[in-house]
């Protein structure tokens, strides 16, 4: 842009020049901004020791993670990992009687951002499976197959929002299990 810019002899009229040049102005003033907000989130999430056990899971970044923490802290107000994953939306309610669980529906009441942090966190994974062999890419390609591709982001979510109940509510180190 800059180039095109200086170039007078390219025929670009004045008005169009000065408005190129006050969006391009605009564009590297929001690129400096989002380059300091996330070194803002490296920072934090450097500082946070609950933030460095929720990183090591695939599909969590920094953004995520400092979300997560804000949003529940510990995980104490919930049960289990799956009364998170159904508070964010990602797997149905569960009521339970007589020994007989029955699953309600998923509600998208939960927590709007945290939700999409972590579907936009498993499609990047499930998207980059490639022919990785590990127990989590080999899961993923089973459940690609099975129940195609929006359904195994979802899957994964899930899957990464109780990842991440468990390590906050015991405070226990992420171990990547390889097959």
């Amino acid at each position: 842009v800059p180039l095109i810019l200086e170039a007078v002899e390219n025929g670009l009229p004045d008005i169009a020049r000065a408005v190129v040049a006050d969006c391009f102005d605009h564009l590297q003033t929001l690129n400096q901004r989002i380059a300091d907000t996330e070194q803002c989130f490296d920072m934090v999430t450097k500082a946070s020791p609950n933030a460095q056990r929720i990183l090591n899971v695939r599909g969590i970044g920094p953004q995520t993670a400092t979300a997560i923490i804000a949003t529940i802290g510990k995980g104490e107000q919930f049960d289990s990992g799956r009364d998170f994953a159904a508070w964010l939306g990602l797997v149905p309610k569960q009521y339970s009687t007589g020994g007989k669980p029955r699953l309600g529906r998923i509600s998208k009441r939960g927590d709007k951002y945290l939700r999409t942090l972590l579907v936009h966190g498993a499609r990047a994974v499930i998207t980059n499976l490639g022919d990785k062999q590990d127990r989590l890419s080999v899961w993923g390609r089973n459940v690609l197959e099975r129940r195609g591709m929006n359904r195994a982001i979802v899957a994964l979510a899930a899957k990464n929002a109780r990842i991440v109940w468990a390590l906050l509510h015991h405070q226990t180190d992420y171990q990547d299990y390889a097959a």
